[in-house]
């Protein structure tokens, strides 16, 4: 799993936490994926650190969701393809390899992906996602009439291009057909998958219309967070959280959650510890862990976190007495 990343366009709730850590209705992201690759019978998994790569250990131990762990600790970044270099005992003698973005968030259909992957004998089978803007995903992936990649992002086509489709964080690998590991930087894209569309490897897809959010920015965050709410809960409050009678819809809120009288929530997100003065309104919001929302205050299509000394605050930040408030898209992202 690739889970190294900074997670910079969600600071500052990635300053001290990794973004795979985040939790969604209790579990870190990286958990919810972890359990559905247990459930798939997978035994052994690797998960590759940088940015704090104490906490992760910490938080998951050795056996998460009864999978048994290595960790891969990376100095400097190796990039998405680098990554595997140092696994190269832990990938060998592998009959297939799962590759999945460690700070995504989909409901992934691994059986049939795996399943696709078998039949076809492909190099790789890529999990592409139904429905979403290829052009604000750098062009997708180009697919010919039998569903076969000939063509990433906006780069050279190996084919003629029938449709494109985004690409949804999961693939599936041949180890064999792996080039021998290299130092340095290296990337899926033009390190490995073009290079093998050139030399005729078969690079299939599977398509699927389950949601699948990459967690970009605080706004796809709070996206991911409520649609991961069951369709009959119009909210989801982890044990602990504490307040009088409230008027919410649609409201994730993590434990130790506490609010005032006469607060209205509508499609929001509250991380551990954050707490609500009486008569607050927000609307479409993430407050960030342990941050105090004063009474009465009203807000929309923002994140609130709180000041902290040594850490500069997002793009677009500014001041609401003791509170950083936030765009949920930071500047110059898409």
């Amino acid at each position: 799993m690739l889970a190294a990343g900074h997670g910079r366009r969600l600071r500052p709730l990635t300053e001290t936490t990794p973004k795979p850590l985040l939790p969604v209705l209790g579990k870190p992201i990286l958990l919810h994926t972890l359990e559905r690759l247990a459930r798939l019978g997978v035994e052994q998994v690797a998960i590759n650190l940088h940015h704090r790569p104490e906490a992760i250990p910490a938080a998951l131990g050795r056996r998460p969701a009864g999978l048994e762990v290595t960790y891969s600790t990376e100095p400097t970044l190796r990039g998405t393809l680098g990554a595997l270099a140092p696994l190269r005992d832990f990938v060998a003698g592998a009959e297939a390899l799962i590759v999945v973005n460690g700070d995504s968030l989909c409901r992934w259909p691994l059986a049939r992906l795996l399943k696709k992957h078998r039949r076809t004998g492909a190099a790789a089978t890529l999990l592409l996602l139904r429905g979403a803007d290829a052009e604000s995903f750098g062009g997708g992936v180009g697919l010919d009439e039998g569903q076969r990649v000939v063509s990433l992002r906006r780069g050279r086509s190996f084919g003629p291009i029938k449709q494109r489709r985004v690409y949804a964080g999961a693939q599936i690998l041949d180890p064999a057909r792996l080039p021998p590991p290299q130092e340095g930087e290296s990337h899926f894209v033009p390190d490995l998958w073009e290079p093998w569309l050139a030399s005729g490897q078969p690079l299939v897809s599977l398509t699927t219309r389950r949601r699948w959010h990459d967690l970009g920015t605080p706004g796809r965050f709070l996206e991911a967070a409520l649609d991961q709410l069951p369709w009959w809960r119009r909210n989801w409050l982890a044990p602990g959280t504490a307040g009088p009678r409230r008027r919410w819809r649609r409201v994730v809120a993590e434990s130790g959650v506490e609010w005032g009288a006469g607060t209205r929530l509508r499609d929001c997100l509250l991380f551990a510890g954050s707490s609500l003065g009486e008569g607050c309104r927000l609307e479409q919001v993430v407050v960030g862990p342990g941050t105090r929302v004063p009474p009465g205050t009203q807000v929309q299509q923002r994140l609130l976190t709180r000041p902290r000394a040594g850490i500069s605050p997002p793009p677009g930040t500014s001041r609401l007495g003791e509170l950083w408030v936030s765009p949920l898209v930071p500047d110059g992202s898409r």
